[in-house]
């Protein structure tokens, strides 16, 4: 155990089990998709500044909470795992630094106020919440060790609040479109998670843990591409079909493609910190395709 986390105060040990500590990264990967398509159907429906707003608050707590929630979920699952990696041995459950009761009562602390968050939306909202939370959210701890392709689910997680965030304003099943564009943001998540894995592939394999880093093996850099693309494809054409404006496909569309350039073109596969790096940036990049649509949005 690290000597200063040895003597850390009790409740910053739970903040680190929340992630809280390293806000926004993580979390911000779950508001973006929720902010994307909610700002896709302000500029649809005409939404007023202030309707907008409050719903942009909205999924922005929320989906701290569902992360962090996530998080803690992610760590009493993987307590045996994580004391075998290097970047996660540390963990306060790894180090017994907090009481496993203790992770779950703040687990059903976090998961009772995201579900409650719901509730400021719609019927048909609420259900699709409640199943990001389960079985989504609730049972991607356990796909690295059934699947290859842990990042699929996760993206299926991590981005289900675009549905979510269209449905809380029209209470209707979103279009195809936006089906179209979910499965991009899926690509996406399978992008930055592969990167993100990268960071443990030595350790993973060890172990026995199972990740989309450790099966694309030494072309995992043009399969990532390939995911990219899609993404790329996916958010052009559901633009395309919801009548965006041009500052969509120049500055989302085409600053995400010039991001993903940098990306790739810069990436060191075998570096964790700078796979890490790279991680971080991703998350980044949704202020970019945000900036788009909003632009979109006030010149509506």
């Amino acid at each position: 155990m690290k000597i200063q986390e040895a003597h850390s105060p009790m409740w910053h040990m739970y903040f680190q089990l929340t992630r809280l500590h390293k806000f926004p990264v993580g979390s911000i990967l779950i508001f973006w998709p929720c902010v994307w398509s909610l700002t896709m159907v302000a500029f649809e429906v005409n939404m007023n500044a202030s309707t907008y707003l409050f719903q942009v608050v909205l999924f922005g707590i929320g989906s701290t909470l569902l992360h962090s929630a996530a998080c803690v979920i992610n760590d009493i699952c993987d307590r045996d795992i994580d004391g075998q990696v290097e970047r996660t041995r540390n963990r306060p459950l790894v180090t017994n630094a907090i009481p496993l009761i203790g992770a779950y009562i703040l687990l059903s602390v976090l998961t009772a106020s995201s579900i409650i968050m719901l509730f400021f939306t719609n019927t048909m909202a609420i259900l699709y919440g409640l199943f990001a939370v389960f079985p989504l959210h609730a049972l991607y701890p356990l796909m690295k060790r059934w699947t290859w392709w842990p990042q699929a689910w996760l993206g299926f997680a991590m981005n289900w609040g675009i549905f979510v965030a269209w449905i809380s304003v029209t209470g209707e099943s979103p279009p195809s479109h936006i089906t179209i564009f979910f499965f991009g943001t899926v690509c996406w998540t399978i992008v930055y998670d592969t990167i993100y894995a990268c960071q443990d592939k030595t350790d993973d394999a060890k172990v026995g843990v199972k990740s989309t880093a450790l099966l694309f093996g030494s072309h995992v850099r043009p399969i990532l591409l390939f995911f990219a693309v899609s993404f790329l494809a996916c958010m052009s054409y559901a633009g395309i079909c919801n009548n965006q404006g041009l500052p969509f496909f120049l500055v989302s569309c085409g600053g995400a493609a010039v991001h993903f350039l940098w990306q790739f073109t810069t990436w060191e596969v075998d570096n964790p910190n700078d796979s890490g790096a790279k991680f971080v940036a991703n998350g980044n990049m949704g202020y970019i395709v945000w900036a788009g649509l909003l632009i979109d949005y006030l010149r509506n």
